[in-house]
């Protein structure tokens, strides 16, 4: 949400596009134009730009690649503590029919692994996108329409990592991830070691908000009908049920993606948030996937 600020008081059109898109957004959920049975399935080709400063802050390639075996349970719903997911909500859990790979091809038609190393002068990166500039330490995107940028690095102050809702700049497009939350091994750090880190802002990348809508007090939304209302982020491994708002007898979906609790919790998209993400891939990120087939 820093980010979102910035960019509304530093560009001029994100604010008027941020509005349009929700519009457009609310009115296909609302139709019922993203019904399960007329979910899509998207490939997103992806690159994963590494930086580091020292070599152990260098993941390697099989690192990469558990991030993107857990994307692909998680954003199809094969992840394997779905089961954890209290009774009253398993019919809520959603495939949200989105598998992602490691892009075989540059944009300059050159075959790649989507893997890009760069040792760099920067100790750590902080919200400011100084990551993505070259001239700050950083490293420039790949096409951005194309492709889904992600950024790995060592960042400030125990941030885990950070994306940019639909809308924003070209040049700034994409996800940053901690070395120490991106995938299954290596350089990563419990309680954060399972990759949900990425799951999550690759949801914010796909126009989702955090389930208490980032106002305290009951005050907030996520645009979500069947996610409850909740007071405040939830951290560590709440129990079941965990109530606030007046919102019992189930009380905060706790193990929800877009939720702060830890990794090993966090086990769902409901049906309207995977609405909102083909209401997006249908629209302002289209160009990722513009030849989606039928969900299976």
């Amino acid at each position: 949400m820093a980010v979102h600020h910035r960019l509304c008081e530093t560009v001029p059109d994100y604010l008027h596009s941020r509005y349009a898109m929700e519009r457009r957004t609310r009115d296909l959920v609302a139709t019922g134009c993203m019904m399960r049975e007329k979910r899509l399935l998207f490939r997103i080709q992806v690159v994963v730009h590494v930086l580091y400063h020292h070599s152990n802050e260098q993941i390697n390639a099989a690192q990469v690649r558990s991030q993107i075996q857990v994307l692909n349970r998680d954003f199809r719903l094969k992840n394997g503590n779905r089961r954890s997911i209290p009774r009253p909500w398993r019919g809520l859990a959603a495939d949200a029919g989105l598998e992602f790979e490691l892009a075989s091809v540059d944009p300059a038609g050159q075959p790649t692994k989507g893997i890009t190393y760069h040792k760099t002068d920067r100790q750590s990166f902080g919200t400011g996108d100084s990551i993505k500039n070259p001239e700050s330490g950083g490293v420039a995107p790949w096409d951005t329409r194309h492709y889904l940028n992600i950024w790995v690095a060592p960042l400030t102050g125990g941030l885990l990592g950070y994306a940019q809702f639909p809308g924003g700049p070209e040049a700034t497009d994409g996800v940053v991830i901690s070395h120490t939350a991106f995938g299954l091994r290596g350089t990563t750090v419990a309680p954060f070691h399972r990759g949900r880190t990425a799951t999550h802002e690759i949801g914010h990348y796909l126009n989702l908000y955090h389930l208490w809508g980032d106002m305290l007090d009951c005050g907030g939304t996520d645009h979500c009908c069947d996610t409850p209302t909740q007071r405040t982020p939830n951290y560590g491994k709440p129990s079941f049920p965990n109530i606030s708002c007046d919102n019992g007898p189930h009380g905060d979906m706790f193990m929800n993606y877009m939720d702060y609790s830890d990794d090993e919790v966090m086990a769902l998209f409901t049906e309207a948030q995977a609405a909102r993400i083909v209401a997006t891939m249908t629209g302002p990120r289209a160009s990722l996937d513009p030849a989606p087939a039928p969900l299976p």
